[in-house]
């Protein structure tokens, strides 16, 4: 009966051995997914302060004639840039003036860009 436990000491070893690297190409893979998936939140929450940013700006301009102050921008939204481009309606837009902003921010290795515009009343907007 001894004789037939050492020959099943061999098979549970390499059993073991087996089991113990599936599990650990498990845990990589788990590890690795996980790394993504913060990535891919960071970018989101990025692109999200992105368009609130943006938006904040294109309602304060609707609505006093003037941009965020620089200021009060980099403390809402740090991190961020931002850039306000006003130009003359053509077309049937004519009368009106469009206000394009594009904040721009960081994540990881990428850039997260976003550009809103709005046509707003070029006579009529308060200064």
């Amino acid at each position: 009966m001894s004789g037939n436990n050492k020959n099943n000491d061999g098979f549970l070893m390499a059993e073991m051995t087996v089991a113990l690297t599936v599990l650990g190409a498990v845990l990589v893979g788990f590890a690795l997914s996980l790394h993504a998936f913060a990535k891919f939140n960071r970018y989101q929450l990025e692109r999200q302060r992105c368009i609130a940013a943006a938006q904040a700006q294109l309602d304060s301009i609707a609505a006093t004639g003037r941009p965020i102050a620089a200021f009060d921008f980099e403390r809402l939204w740090p991190r961020l840039s931002v850039s306000v481009k006003k130009s003359a309606g053509t077309g049937q837009w004519e009368g009106l003036e469009l206000v394009e902003v594009t904040t721009k921010a960081k994540s990881f290795r990428h850039e997260v860009k976003v550009q809103l515009s709005r046509y707003i009343l070029a006579d009529e907007t308060p200064r």
